[in-house]
C-alpha cells in the first residue's frame, strides 16, 4: 500500500488512562444530523457528545472551508442497571449491545438503548430558563404560608444555566428470551425491531406491554437447531422490508406484506461454499457479524471473521463485492479458535455516499474500501497520533516478500486490541472509532491506494 495514501485527520480522542472492564465502549452510532454522536459501555453508561462549530476564523487557520467543529462531552446517565432472572438463575449484565437514535421530531431527540433483555427510550432535551414568581412557592420551592399572601402575580421564564436533562420515557421488557443482537428503528418513524438468537420482535413506540413476533427460528425440537440470528435491520426507505443475518452465513429479505409472520423469505442470498476449502473452522469464519442497508437501499454490506462482502438487492446468486480485511489470518485460526477471538463479532458502515465501506480488525487497525477501485487502506487508531490535526499514518501486515520499514509482522498483531464498533456520519467525512475504552474522531477525506 502506498505511504503517500492520503488519509483522514484526527478531529478529536476521548482516551483513559487505565482501563476497566465497565469503561470498554460496545456500541456507537451518530444521530441523524451527525451533531450528536452516543457511545454505550459494557457499565451500562450511556455517553452522548455533541458536534461544536467552530469560528469562521479558526476554520481559515486550518485551512479548511466546510462546518467544522469538535466533538465534547454533552451529557452522560446511566442506562441500564445489573439485574437477576430469578426463574432462570441467570445474570443480566447491564452492557449496552446497541443504541439507535429516532428521527429527530422537535427540540427534543430521543434514543433507543438495549442490554441483553430490556430496550429503554430516553428523551434528550435542553433546558435553559426556568420559572420564578410562583404564588404558592418561595424561591426555595418551599410553600408560603397562605396568610402573608396579599397579591397575585404572573411567574415569568428568566433565563439559567443551560442544562441537559435525560429522562426515560418508555421500558419495553419480556419480549425476548434470547440476549438481544439488534434493535432498528423503521422509516415510518412509529415503529422498531428488536432480534435476539431465535427471534425477531417489532414494537410500537407506544406501547411497551406487547410487541409482534414477526420471525421465530426456534425448532421444535432444540437439538434441531442449526443456526441462529446475528444481525437485524430494517429498509431505510420502504417500512415493509427488513433483512436479517444467521451463523451460516445465509442473509433473509423479508417483506411483511407478504404474510404477518415473516417465517418465509422473500429473497435468500447465500454464498456458495467451495468444497475443497471446507474446514474445522467454515462455519465459524462464515458466521455473519453484521449487516447493513446501503443509504441508497440498493445494497447490504455484510462482514464475516475475514471479510467484508456487498450484496445487491436484486442478485441473490451471491455477492457482487468481496474484500479480505484480513486474509493473512487464515493460518492462525487455530490459535485464534483457542484464545476464542474467532468469535469476536466486528461491525461493519457505509459512508454517506456508498461509495467506501469501513470495518475493523486487530492491532488497534481499522480497513477502508474503495467501492470503485477495490483499493483498500489499512488505519491504526493509537495514542501517539491523539493530537489534535494530526495525519494518520496508513500500516500495513507483513504477509511476505519485500519488507517495508514500519510493516508490522502478523506474528507481532496484539489481538487484544481489536476494533469491534465504529459509525460514520451521515453526510460527513467524520468517523467515530471505538478502540477497547478509547473513543477516536477521524476528519477527512480518504482516497484508499493499492495494497
Amino acid at each position: 500500500m502506498g505511504e503517500d495514501a492520503e488519509s483522514p485527520k484526527i478531529n478529536h480522542t476521548f482516551l483513559r488512562d487505565y482501563v476497566t472492564e465497565a469503561d470498554v465502549i460496545s456500541t456507537v452510532e451518530f444521530n441523524q444530523t451527525g451533531d450528536l454522536l452516543a457511545t454505550g459501555d459494557k457499565g451500562g453508561r450511556v455517553v452522548i457528545f455533541q458536534r461544536e462549530t467552530e469560528s469562521k476564523g479558526e476554520l481559515e487557520e486550518v485551512g479548511e472551508t466546510g462546518d467544522s467543529g469538535e466533538y465534547n462531552v454533552y451529557s452522560t446517565f446511566q442506562s441500564h442497571e445489573p439485574d437477576f432472572d430469578y426463574l432462570k438463575s441467570l445474570e443480566i449484565e447491564e452492557k449496552i449491545n446497541k443504541i439507535r437514535w429516532l428521527p429527530q421530531q422537535n427540540a427534543a431527540h430521543f434514543l433507543l438503548s438495549t442490554n441483553d433483555k430490556t430496550i429503554k427510550l430516553w428523551k434528550v432535551s435542553e433546558r435553559d430558563k426556568r420559572p420564578e414568581g410562583y404564588n404558592l412557592k418561595d424561591e426555595e420551592g418551599r410553600f408560603k404560608d397562605i396568610s402573608t399572601i396579599t397579591s397575585l402575580q404572573v411567574p415569568v421564564l428568566k433565563p439559567t444555566d443551560l442544562m441537559v436533562e435525560v429522562r426515560p420515557r418508555r421500558v419495553f421488557s419480556n419480549g425476548h428470551t434470547y440476549h438481544v443482537n439488534s434493535i432498528s428503528v423503521n422509516s415510518d418513524g412509529e415503529t422498531y425491531l428488536s432480534a435476539d438468537d431465535l427471534r425477531i420482535n417489532m414494537w410500537h413506540l407506544g406501547i411497551t406491554d406487547r410487541s409482534f413476533n414477526i420471525v421465530d427460528i426456534k425448532p421444535a425440537n432444540m437439538e434441531d437447531l442449526t443456526e441462529v440470528i446475528t444481525a437485524s435491520e430494517f429498509h431505510p426507505h420502504h417500512c415493509h422490508l427488513f433483512v436479517y443475518s444467521s451463523s451460516k452465513g445465509t442473509l433473509r429479505l423479508c417483506d411483511m406484506r407478504a404474510s404477518a409472520l415473516c417465517d418465509k423469505h422473500t429473497k435468500l442470498f447465500e454464498e456458495p461454499e467451495d468444497p475443497g476449502s471446507r474446514s474445522f473452522f467454515s462455519e465459524i469464519i462464515s458466521s455473519v457479524s453484521d449487516v447493513k442497508f446501503s443509504h441508497s437501499g440498493r445494497y447490504l454490506l455484510t462482514r464475516d471473521y475475514l471479510t467484508a462482502k456487498v450484496w445487491d438487492l436484486n442478485m441473490d446468486k451471491g455477492p457482487v463485492e468481496t474484500y479480505q480485511v484480513h486474509e493473512y489470518l487464515r493460518s492462525k485460526l487455530c490459535s485464534l479458535y483457542e484464545n476464542d477471538c474467532i468469535f469476536d463479532k466486528f461491525e461493519c458502515v457505509w459512508n454517506s455516499s456508498d461509495s467506501v465501506i469501513m470495518t475493523g480488525a486487530y492491532n488497534s487497525f481499522f480497513r477502508m474500501f474503495d467501492r470503485e477501485t477495490g483499493r483498500g487502506v489499512t488505519l491504526e487508531a493509537w495514542r501517539e497520533s491523539s493530537k489534535p490535526r494530526a495525519v494518520l499514518r496508513t500500516r500495513r501486515v507483513y504477509t511476505g516478500g519485500k519488507r517495508r520499514r514500519g510493516d508490522v509482522g502478523v506474528d507481532s498483531l496484539d489481538f487484544t486490541k481489536k476494533i469491534l464498533h465504529m459509525a460514520w456520519h451521515p453526510s460527513e467525512n467524520i468517523i467515530a472509532i471505538a478502540a477497547t475504552n478509547n473513543l477516536y474522531i477521524f476528519q477527512d477525506r480518504v482516497n484508499p491506494e493499492t495494497q
